[in-house]
């Protein structure tokens, strides 16, 4: 027997080889640092873990879903980006719940688009994305990420023949890895040109509770006309610490919310109902611990932050997301770099060409550890001499 041709076509898991590495050192006795990963490593909130348990022992939660989700899931999503965003959704209409938004990413080309279709991705972005394109049997075609441009999309280098022939467009803010936000006016730019060229707009927001000093993340959402072109995918994995949950939701454009519930009702009859009502009990309870978190990831940014620049390492601080996009010395590439920090400091991150072309140069950095692994993980860097303006070492050393 064969695998198909789709499976053999689907790009190698990025993360696999990262976490075999990470695997071999630790099993070899080593204390690593792993800043490579993006798993949350905080609890879930009590009060949502209650609401699972209490929601468990009804057994009503016990017989199937209905095929497209509970009423009051759904209507939760709609209170919350009322409360949040200011946004109307209309939750019998406006809102599909996923299996995780990974699920939807993957799902939504085969939704929208026909063999050989074209859809647009960053590069930077999220390896997945590109699952997606091979399942559905489309053609996709990158677009850059860069740092002169706040590691936002410039629309004009896309020439006007590409955009008019592609039919779907993936964006993601507060952006993996880059950490990168995006305001209103480049959210308006995204609609004004998606309605010009007939192009349906994906926003990822996985890392839409996460912004800095002070700035809330901006929700495709909020910008008039956005709801004409497109969806927002809505994760409670790391707003809420719910990764291994599973459960998200796509809210917009009624149409493209009919085509995921229409696919999903192949494929599941919804998911377990308790998770379902706990995720409700979420998105309609007290935020405070999503206010709790942001603040402890953005001490550990500060402290990763101050401390690189410490050893004289020229970075940026990311102002959202829970990673940081930290520049490679320019003798190395960005996974020799990555290898050679797992080698000589036992400290583990993922390198940017993991993610892409342009993320050549660079390396992910997750603020998913306490600050004082964080501070000790920089100190190790800091003693093999990289960033020295005396004695560089080099990759042959």
């Amino acid at each position: 027997m064969e695998h198909s041709n789709r499976l053999k076509n689907l790009p190698p898991q990025f993360f696999a080889s990262l976490v075999k590495k990470v695997a071999k050192a630790v099993n070899e006795g080593r204390d690593i640092i792993n800043l490579g990963q993006g798993n949350p490593d905080q609890p879930t909130p009590p009060h949502i873990v209650s609401a699972l348990q209490e929601a468990a022992a009804d057994p009503i939660t016990h017989k199937y879903s209905p095929f497209r989700g509970i009423d009051e899931l759904k209507e939760a999503a709609a209170d919350f980006y009322m409360k949040e965003y200011g946004v109307t959704v209309d939750p019998s209409t406006e809102v599909a719940i996923l299996f995780g938004t990974k699920t939807g990413l993957v799902e939504l080309p085969m939704c929208l688009m026909n063999e050989g279709d074209l859809m647009l991705l960053p590069d930077p972005g999220y390896p997945d994305y590109l699952s997606g394109a091979v399942l559905a049997d489309v053609e996709y075609k990158t677009f850059p990420l860069l740092e002169e441009n706040q590691f936002l999309p410039n629309y004009n280098d896309l020439s006007d023949e590409v955009k008019d022939h592609a039919k779907l467009l993936y964006l993601n803010y507060p952006n993996n890895p880059t950490g990168a936000v995006a305001d209103h006016t480049f959210f308006e730019q995204t609609v004004q040109m998606a309605k010009k060229h007939n192009i349906v707009i994906l926003h990822d927001f996985a890392y839409g509770a996460i912004g800095f000093d002070h700035q809330k993340p901006v929700s495709f959402l909020e910008i008039e006309g956005a709801k004409d072109v497109g969806i927002e995918m809505y994760t409670l994995s790391k707003t809420y610490n719910m990764a291994g949950w599973r459960v998200g939701f796509a809210v917009g454009n009624p149409v493209i919310v009919e085509a995921l519930n229409l696919i999903q009702d192949h494929l599941y009859v919804s998911l377990f109902p308790a998770v379902q009502k706990a995720a409700a009990a979420a998105l309609t309870g007290d935020q405070q611990c999503v206010k709790d978190l942001v603040a402890r990831y953005e001490s550990r940014r500060n402290t990763l932050i101050s401390s690189c620049r410490k050893i004289g390492w020229d970075v940026s601080a990311p102002s959202g997301s829970f990673f940081a996009w930290l520049p490679v010395p320019d003798e190395y590439t960005s996974e020799e770099f990555s290898d050679y920090l797992l080698e000589h400091a036992d400290v583990a991150v993922a390198p940017g060409n993991g993610f892409g072309t342009y993320g050549e140069g660079y390396i992910r950095v997750g603020l998913l550890v306490d600050e004082k692994r964080i501070q000790e993980a920089v100190d190790r860097i800091g003693k093999l001499g990289l960033f020295s303006t005396k004695d560089k070492l080099s990759l042959k050393e």
